[in-house]
Parts: structure tokens; C-alpha cells; sequence
């Protein structure tokens, strides 16, 4: 180690961990000497894997100036977009504020101020793509916001300008009155067609606007045509009446609240048979990798959430070994953060089957899109009121349409009519579960 009195020190994190790393230390290497002007500058190595490593150097001339950086984005992320600032320069800011957001193919970071003051200058410009280390900002810690101050508008007196004295003609004495004749009459003229059979009338260019598509708009893109060109996907339908499931609901509903501060959704017990289902039929957990085939003896379900910005499809870890209080609160977790665009790279990654429900926008009836690296994922739908038989009477009943979209390279259709029947059988009757039968 070095006997200089000064030197720089360096910080050594899990990636798993770095998030607002430039408020934390959790272990400190010396890395170099430094000036004796201090001002923090936060480096990105990327070559520091399974760790990343950055540093925090104090170099500058003026010993007051702090680099606000893009932090690490996730371990499948390299890079982002700038997609708007927060803040604008002459903007105060606090340690850690946020004040500008990084747009990634999975979710949108923050990028924060390393310390309290007041920014300086952009480095970065909005749209531009940047890399974890990125210099964004330039946030000074002595100097003052920036003050608006409005001059007082001073209008000038206006001359009033003399009226205009209209002159009106007198008839002359001599001019002598002329007939008028009456206009000839003319057939009318057709009006011309306002479209032309040949030339098609295009849209008013004002009426357009062209915007750049969002980068979580082109991933979502990009992953739905791959998985069209990948799968070779087929769905399968069937109904399931609701009666049992939702009088269940409404009978425990009060009590499930006051035990486990959550309310009694319908996604936990769909999770719940489709957790039952996957282990009846353990190929439609599966995956091919090349000219294998991958089972998992584990059960994590995406679910997919809508968002103002896209859908994004978080995942509920180990779901198999949940209960429904558990699935509830991991939903409502996971679909808070996914509104307020909180959701992290490692609760969107993974997952072994997708449930989706279209019900919640009115849908009656679809064919969901495999989520890609999955094998299938089930379309649920909205709960409608119809005629069925029921012991040899027409009976009204709140019946809903599930949709079972999946890999027909790997499954075959005679199991997932299987898996979809196991889902109906638990759902009408959540007693299965309990019995395990």
C-alpha cells in the first residue's frame, strides 16, 4: 500500500446491489494517488465481473464539481437511452434525487445526483444512447440556483389617431338614373367530385404527427415477431364457470383481509391451478435448447402487467411453494412497481409459464403470444353472464373463456388439453387443491 497521505479510493460491489451506489460503501481497495483539490468523480469498469467496480476519484480544478454518471443497468444490459431529464440546468438538487431517466429494453433507471447542489451543465442530450459510466451531468456544489427574474413590461402610450372623416358622395343633379338589366340566367355548373377514382386523397399533414417509437416499444416488438418466427404456436380453447371461485371469494373475502392485510384476488387461485396444472403436465414447464429439452422442477410465473409505457411481465419466483396470501402480495408488489416504473431487471428475468389476463380491458376471447424463452402461456378473460346447462337446466351462470396458447414442437395437443382441463377442474372446484386430487 502506498505511504502517500492522500489516495483514491475504489468501490467493490455485487451487481446484484448497485443501485444508488453512489450513497453506499461496502468496501474500500486503494486504487491510485489523487489531487489535492477534492471533487468525486464515480467510474464505471465493466471488465469487473462477477462484480462491478467503481471508483470514486477526486481530481478537479475547481474542488466543487460532481459528475452525475448512468449507473449498472443489469447483468443483460449494456446500454440505454436518455430518455428525459428531470431537472434542468441551475436546478437544485438533493444527494441522490433524480434527475434524469435511462430507458432499457426491460425497464427505466434513474440517474441520480452524487451529492446535493445545483446543476451546472448536461453532458448528455436527451435520445442520446448512453453506457453505464456515462457522464450525464455536471452538478456543482457552490453554486446558486438560478434566479428568473421577470422586468416589469412597460407599454408604451399609444397615439390616438384622429377618426377618418368618411366623404359621401352627392348625387349629382345631372347624372341621370341607369337602368339596371336583370343578369341573364345560366345553367349551373357541376360541382366537381371532391375524390378522384385515380388519385386517392391523402391526410392533411397536420393532421400527422411522427414520433420515435419508444426503446421498450421496439424490444416489445422485436420479441413478438421472434417468437412468431420461432414457435410453432397453436391454441386451444375451453370455458370454466366462476360460480365456486367467486362465491368463495365473497364468503372469506372480509376474513383473508383482516389475516393477511391483502385482498382475495382471482389471479391467485389461476396461479395456484396453473401451478397444479404444470406439475400434471410437467412438458408444458419445459423448454427446448437446441436438440434438448430443459425441465424444470420449478415454478415461476410471469405475469403479465399493463403499463402507460408497454407491457412488461414480471415474474413470481417459486410459485409452487406459495400460498394464496403470498401470490397476492407478490402480485400487488410486483404490479405497483410496474406502474410507477420501480420494477428492477432481475423481477422481469426468468420465469417458466405466463398468465395473462385480458379481462381486466373487456376481453372476451384471444390468442396470446408465447413469451419467449417460455413454452406457453394462458389467456384469461372477462366473466360473462351466460345461458348453460346445468343438471338438465338452463341456468345463468358468470363464465369465462380460457385460451392456452403453446409450442406444438414440444407439446403435444393432447396435453395441453390436459393442462387447460386440469385449470378448469381446479377452478370450479378449489376444493382439488386442498386434496390434492
Amino acid at each position: 500500500m502506498s505511504s502517500q497521505s492522500t489516495r483514491t479510493l475504489g468501490l467493490l460491489r455485487s451487481y446484484t446491489h448497485v443501485r444508488n451506489y453512489s450513497s453506499q460503501l461496502s468496501g474500500l481497495i486503494p486504487v491510485g494517488p489523487q489531487s489535492s483539490k477534492l471533487t468525486r468523480r464515480n467510474n464505471y469498469f465493466p471488465n469487473a465481473s462477477p462484480y462491478q467496480l467503481w471508483s470514486r476519484s477526486f481530481a478537479s480544478d475547481n474542488g466543487d464539481k460532481f459528475e452525475a454518471v448512468v449507473p449498472f443497468m443489469g447483468e443483460s444490459v449494456t446500454d440505454g437511452t436518455l430518455a428525459n431529464f428531470l431537472k434542468k440546468p441551475g436546478d437544485r438538487v438533493e444527494a441522490d434525487e433524480a434527475i434524469a431517466q435511462i430507458e432499457t429494453d426491460k425497464v427505466t433507471i434513474d440517474v441520480s445526483s452524487p451529492e446535493a447542489g445545483v446543476i451546472e451543465k448536461f453532458i448528455a442530450s436527451e435520445g442520446d444512447t448512453v453506457t453505464p459510466g456515462t457522464i450525464v451531468a455536471i452538478v456543482s456544489k457552490s453554486a446558486a440556483p438560478a434566479e428568473t427574474h421577470v422586468a416589469p413590461s412597460e407599454e408604451a402610450p399609444q397615439k390616438e389617431s384622429p377618426p377618418v372623416k368618411s366623404e359621401e358622395k352627392s348625387p349629382k343633379a345631372e347624372e341621370k338614373p341607369t337602368k339596371v338589366e336583370p343578369p341573364k340566367k345560366q345553367a349551373p355548373k357541376p360541382t366537381p367530385s371532391k375524390t378522384s377514382p385515380t388519385e386517392p386523397q391523402l391526410p392533411p399533414k397536420e393532421r400527422e404527427r411522427r414520433v420515435p417509437m419508444p426503446r421498450l416499444r421496439k424490444r416489445i416488438a422485436n420479441r413478438l415477431k421472434d417468437s412468431q418466427n420461432t414457435f410453432a404456436m397453436l391454441t386451444t380453447f375451453n370455458e370454466v364457470d366462476m360460480t365456486n371461485l367467486m362465491k368463495l371469494r365473497s364468503d372469506y373475502k372480509d376474513e383473508f383481509v383482516k389475516k393477511h392485510g391483502v385482498k382475495l384476488g382471482l389471479m391467485s387461485c389461476f396461479v395456484k391451478a396453473a401451478v397444479s396444472g404444470l406439475q400434471n403436465q410437467p412438458i408444458v414447464n419445459a423448454v427446448i435448447d437446441g436438440d434438448d429439452i430443459i425441465y424444470r422442477d420449478y415454478v415461476d410465473v410471469s405475469v403479465a402487467v399493463g403499463t402507460s409505457k408497454g407491457l412488461v411481465v414480471p415474474v413470481i419466483r417459486d410459485a409452487d411453494s406459495m400460498n394464496f396470501a403470498d401470490i397476492e402480495k407478490g402480485i400487488n408488489n410486483l404490479a405497483k412497481k410496474a406502474t410507477e416504473g420501480a420494477l428492477s431487471i432481475d423481477e422481469m428475468a426468468g420465469g417458466t409459464f405466463t398468465i395473462s389476463n385480458g379481462g381486466v380491458y373487456g376481453s372476451l376471447i384471444s390468442t396470446p403470444i408465447i413469451n419467449p424463452p417460455q413454452s406457453a402461456i394462458l389467456g384469461m378473460h372477462s366473466i360473462v353472464q351466460r345461458p348453460v346447462v346445468v343438471d338438465g337446466s338452463i341456468l345463468a351462470r358468470p363464465m369465462m373463456y380460457l385460451a392456452l396458447t403453446y409450442d406444438h414442437r414440444l407439446i403435444d395437443g393432447r396435453e395441453a388439453v390436459y393442462f387447460l382441463r386440469r385449470i378448469k377442474d381446479v377452478v370450479e372446484d378449489p376444493r382439488r387443491l386442498l386434496l390434492d386430487i
